[in-house]
């Protein structure tokens, strides 16, 4: 592990303090490393800081204390198989480091010091000549849609209540158009699709079991009832710790997706584009300190 590290923080994200990030640069020069700050407030910004510690060192190590948009924005601007990434959960959902069992700043520390990392399998979502990463899960559908409706204004006051805000607003209207995926050999029709990279939604939520960021195939979980009734019946699986299940739920698992269809798309709680659009699983893309 090099010397000098990339600390990239949000001041934005959810749980953000100084002196949590005081703390965290303390820890990092007592293990005999030379912490370089980097504080933003846009994707953009991430993404170029992590292009920045791609082409000034070798092999980097870049920690991001952050929440999960943050993270995916720096993920974006690696240098595929160049990084190790170490993650701290300073957002509000943190559903990455949930799923890595980092549940503290001090878990995390940890972590860090002991070094272990494995490599990690994203998602490249590519519409056109335009290619997006993505580390948990992207929606498209039902699930797109709340997020792209989401309220900046209400994000920043509500945080995740935002997002039940919007997903009432899209109940009133509901949307019964439908779409289809392909994965191999086969089409299917369906309302919604999460492609899941890792087992958790929301933070809490086991909605994938089996999903793993290690493995090189995502767990599909497509939503063929197109009712709101339909979305109702299959929730008591999800509260129950048993993932998204019921008649009108199909779940399997692809290494390559082609969505058809006009439908809105987010990617780790961001909106991106409307499909249609091809996913691809790519491994071995960052080491992950876990």
């Amino acid at each position: 592990m090099s010397d000098t590290c990339t600390v990239i923080t949000n001041p934005l994200s959810g749980s953000f303090s100084p002196r949590k990030l005081s703390g965290v640069v303390d820890f990092l020069v007592r293990q005999g490393l030379s912490p370089e700050l980097r504080q933003v407030n846009s994707p953009e910004s991430a993404a170029g800081c992590a292009q920045a510690a791609c082409r000034n060192h070798r092999n980097p190590l870049i920690i991001v204390g952050a929440g999960d948009g943050t993270i995916n924005a720096v993920v974006n601007g690696l240098t595929p198989g160049s990084a190790t990434l170490a993650v701290i959960p300073f957002g509000t959902s943190n559903v990455l480091c949930r799923e890595l069992g980092i549940m503290s700043t001090e878990q995390a520390l940890e972590k860090i010091a002991a070094g272990t990392s494995r490599n990690l399998c994203v998602g490249s979502i590519e519409k056109g000549e335009t290619k997006q990463t993505f580390l948990l899960m992207a929606g498209i559908g039902l699930d797109g849609r709340v997020v792209k409706e989401v309220k900046t204004a209400e994000k920043r006051r509500f945080k995740k209540g935002a997002y039940l805000l919007s997903a009432l607003r899209v109940l009133r209207s509901w949307d019964t158009e439908r779409f289809e995926i392909i994965s191999g050999s086969r089409i299917i029709d369906c309302h919604s699709v999460i492609i899941c990279n890792g087992e958790k939604y929301g933070g809490n939520f086991l909605f994938a079991p089996g999903a793993s960021l290690f493995e090189p195939e995502f767990r599909v979980v497509c939503i063929q009832d197109a009712t709101r009734l339909g979305y109702l019946k299959a929730l008591p699986g999800l509260f129950q710790g048993k993932g998204l299940s019921g008649a009108g739920i199909l779940t399997f698992p692809a290494s390559e997706i082609e969505i058809r269809g006009l439908k809105p798309l987010q990617a780790d709680g961001d909106y991106y584009f409307d499909a249609p659009v091809r996913i691809r699983a790519i491994p071995d893309f960052v080491k992950i300190i876990v």
